[in-house]
């Protein structure tokens, strides 16, 4: 690249100036690009005058924040049409205000269960199943994730435990269901 200046050298000091910060409603930053030669360079006394003073640089920082967060208050929230609850409502309260809440917050759901309940999936009783089939298959659940973790930890004692644990948890016979 030649020298924006003399126009003879190569370039090698890039100097970029914000004019003009971005605007809220969506207009790029204005910005001046330099290119110079070494010789040019020292000419305009750079780099010293290329850092400019604290103040300036703060007050720069201060437009882009507030532009920023000018940005983020209008982005519009998803709102239900039938009973007008928005995604920061359901967020907060953690329960949806119609069935179509489901259809249109179906992407946050995950994670909202997974906050409420650990999992992305709700895990709930099972009809016919008694209450110590549950605890036993609960049991099963959260053996099967310690065994993971202390393969991952290279634990693998504690692993062998877990897994001759799970092994016999596995091969019970399931009790009966509890009547209802």
């Amino acid at each position: 690249m030649i020298c924006d200046t003399c126009q003879k050298n190569d370039a090698t000091v890039h100097v970029t100036e914000l004019l003009e910060a971005a605007d809220p409603g969506g207009s790029g930053a204005t910005v001046s690009e330099q290119h110079l030669c070494p010789v040019c360079a020292q000419a305009l006394k750079l780099p010293r005058e290329a850092v400019g003073d604290a103040s300036s640089m703060a007050a720069d920082i201060w437009k882009i924040l507030k532009v920023s967060a000018q940005q983020v208050r209008k982005r519009p929230s998803l709102e239900c049409p039938e009973c007008h609850m928005t995604l920061d409502e359901f967020r907060r309260r953690g329960r949806l205000g119609c069935p179509k809440d489901y259809e249109l917050f179906k992407d946050f759901l995950g994670e909202q269960l997974e906050r409420m309940h650990g999992a992305r999936e709700h895990r709930g009783r099972l009809p016919g199943i008694g209450e110590t089939e549950m605890l036993r298959m609960q049991r099963i659940t959260d053996l099967k994730d310690e065994l993971e973790h202390a393969i991952q930890e290279e634990a693998y004692e504690q692993a062998a435990t877990l897994r001759d644990e799970l092994k016999q948890l596995e091969t019970e016979q399931a009790a009966p269901a509890e009547p209802l």
